[in-house]
């Protein structure tokens, strides 16, 4: 499975999840024509690009155990996109995001529909309900595409205890992602205990589990894990980078994002630890400010590249990927699965800045 492989079965993803997504939305307009915005909300947000990282990562770790491919298989383990879509939603929430994939994030569309519409009531409140709700749903319909995709009544039994830890995992991190900014904690260990569980485990750990688990074989979770939970925390770092230093029309949202909403992220706690004091109170006093300027944002990257932050995590990013990449070898996954895990460990952890 090469490049234009991954390319192929990304397509196959993304026309599972459009043919799913049809099916519902046509459900959701059958209840009323009130919820036609829900379904095109939900179709659009669902299919509009996205990685689908965690599908693909399930996946693999199907066939890493020698298993024969099988679309049932591919449908089952596309359920994962839609927990991340649930995650997606209620992240720009929680974090007072506007935008998403350089478009109003759910919040912020259903917020416009209510001014549009003129309805009565807070527009901001019904805009936030509206997301909460799109977002339960969608975990949901995670539900529903596993039920439906299918798989064999063992095989669907065998997944279910993964697929708990990977939805509980997943809201615990975004617990102790709240948490540690209402702590306004500067602790590189606890910011990269964060990262591993609000977005390194669920997105490549528990997704290989996941699909080692369809196919009976949790003997392969260990290999699975040595793998999976350095380079989770690697591809979380890189997010972080990219949450500060990111290309808008890259990220799909404005430059120094991350330092508007006040993450406290292990480069912000690297940054506290070498920065100046007059530094350290520049950046206390500026994170989580909504508004803060291009021009203060521009003066908080210079302090983190100033004060080596930007390049400590660049190395631990190279070296948590060198450990994931390493313990592939050796280890019982099929060998040519290795290649492409060794492939998506580079397409996951090298995103441009």
């Amino acid at each position: 499975m090469a490049s234009q492989e991954l390319t192929q079965l990304r397509d196959e993803i993304n026309l599972i999840l459009a043919d799913f997504t049809d099916a519902r939305s046509r459900s959701l307009t059958d209840i009323g024509s009130e919820l036609q915005p829900v379904a095109h909300a939900m179709k659009e947000f669902i299919t509009d690009s996205g990685k689908r990282f965690r599908p693909i990562f399930a996946y693999l770790g199907y066939l890493g155990t020698g298993a024969d491919p099988r679309p049932e298989i591919l449908r089952a383990c596309t359920a994962l996109e839609l927990v991340h879509v649930c995650a997606l939603i209620h992240d720009d929430v929680m974090d007072g995001s506007d935008t998403r994939r350089n478009k109003p994030a759910i919040h912020k569309l259903f917020e416009s529909l209510h001014d549009d519409s003129s309805y009565q009531g807070n527009s901001e409140r019904f805009g936030l309900a509206s997301a909460i709700l799109l977002g339960d749903l969608a975990l949901v319909w995670a539900d529903r595409l596993l039920v439906e995709s299918g798989v064999t009544r063992e095989e669907f039994i065998n997944a279910q205890s993964v697929f708990s830890d990977m939805r509980d995992e997943l809201m615990a991190g975004q617990y102790l992602d709240v948490l540690e900014g209402a702590l306004a904690t500067t602790s590189v260990e606890r910011s990269l205990k964060v990262a591993r569980f609000k977005s390194g485990k669920y997105s490549i750990e528990r997704p290989l589990h996941f699909g080692a688990s369809l196919a009976g074989r949790s003997d392969f979770y260990e290999s699975y894990s040595k793998f999976g939970l350095p380079l989770g925390e690697a591809f979380q770092l890189r997010d972080d980078v990219l949450g500060v230093f990111g290309d808008p029309k890259t990220t799909g949202k404005p430059a120094g994002d991350d330092l508007r909403e006040g993450k406290r992220t292990v480069l912000i706690a690297v940054t506290m630890e070498n920065a100046t004091p007059d530094e350290r109170q520049l950046i206390t006093s500026s994170l989580g400010k909504p508004d803060l300027s291009a021009e203060s944002v521009a003066a908080l990257q210079e302090i983190i590249v100033r004060s080596g932050a930007l390049n400590e995590v660049e190395k631990l990013i190279t070296e948590l990927t060198h450990t994931a990449i390493s313990a592939l070898q050796d280890s019982p996954v099929n060998g040519k699965i290795v290649k492409v895990l060794e492939e998506m460990a580079i397409i996951a952890t090298q995103r441009s800045v």
